[in-house]
């Protein structure tokens, strides 16, 4: 009786990492729910961005997509890893990382006109078939 239990027990307990083998980042018993969280508050929060916000845009598509891949997953951490590419400890640092960027950017506004006009050619990027000599001095 003691041995089937036992058995039955250990098919029920999900085995834990000891180590992410980084040093900082400490591993995670269930990361997915956790991960699934952090993506859950960054869209709650890209909601209250403008729909027209490229940030918005490209940042919910990411997480959604993100978010996807968990779901098909069905807790399978492995899997998870595998489609993001990292650990599941890695993707929730930087689940972090953009639910603060995302509050960053709701306090910035950069949709926003700027207050000042831009100067001429500010936007432009180096073009390798162009002649730099085209783009007028600032000094």
């Amino acid at each position: 009786m003691f041995r089937a239990s036992r058995v039955a027990l250990a098919a029920a307990i999900k085995p834990m990492k000891a180590s992410t083998g980084i040093t900082g980042l400490h591993a995670v018993v269930d990361p997915l729910p956790t991960l699934k969280q952090h993506y859950q508050h960054t869209l709650n929060l890209l909601a209250s961005l403008p729909n027209t916000s490229v940030y918005r845009q490209a940042t919910e598509a990411t997480t959604k997509h993100k978010m996807s891949i968990i779901d098909k997953a069905n807790g399978d951490v492995k899997a998870v890893e595998k489609e993001l590419g990292e650990m599941a400890e890695q993707s929730i640092q930087v689940a972090k990382d953009e639910l603060k960027l995302a509050a960053k950017m709701l306090e910035w506004k950069p949709w926003e006109k700027l207050e000042e006009e831009a100067p001429p050619h500010q936007w432009r990027y180096f073009d390798p078939g162009s002649d730099e000599a085209d783009v007028p001095s600032q000094h």
